[in-house]
């Protein structure tokens, strides 16, 4: 992983602006930083390939789409040396959109999303525990989302 020591204060500017909206054109960008459009193309084509800029994506509501339940789940492994395979196992189910190698008292913690308990219940039952290295789970439903946000970029 490449650290941010290859980018500066141009770069950092050019980041926090498309962190707040991914849609900024980059002529308002090179505006608000005293440069030409050309230069922030190039520079994003630079952050885009050593890797600090993955892409831009759209955020959607998902209670909005009918999406009403949003929870986390721990997952206990047997071993855990085996979290790789029960990933590929946890990627092919579409309602988990976060898996996380962790340390702590779980192996696996997850980001789920189910359109009501009944579909959080079958996930559950039917989908993630009937994972052979699975041992058990903890569900975590969130009541509210109070924020998100990106990190933090210092000047």
């Amino acid at each position: 992983m490449q650290s941010d020591s290859n980018i500066d204060k141009l770069d950092r500017a050019i980041l926090n602006i498309l962190m707040k909206d991914a849609r900024t054109p980059y002529l308002e960008i090179a505006r608000g930083c005293n440069v030409s459009g050309a230069t922030v193309h190039l520079r994003i084509q630079k952050l885009e390939r050593i890797g600090i800029i993955r892409g831009s994506r759209l955020i959607v509501d998902p209670s909005k789409l009918g999406v009403g339940i949003c929870a986390y789940l721990g997952i206990y492994l047997d071993r855990g040396s085996s979290y790789k395979e029960v990933s590929e196992q946890l990627i092919k189910f579409e309602e988990v959109v976060e898996c996380h190698y962790t340390t702590g008292v779980y192996s696996l913690f997850l980001k789920v999303y189910c359109k009501d308990t009944d579909h959080l219940r079958a996930l559950l039952n039917e989908k993630v525990q009937g994972i052979s290295a699975v041992q058990r789970t903890e569900t975590l439903i969130s009541l509210e989302q109070t924020f998100e946000r990106q990190i933090c970029l210092e000047d």
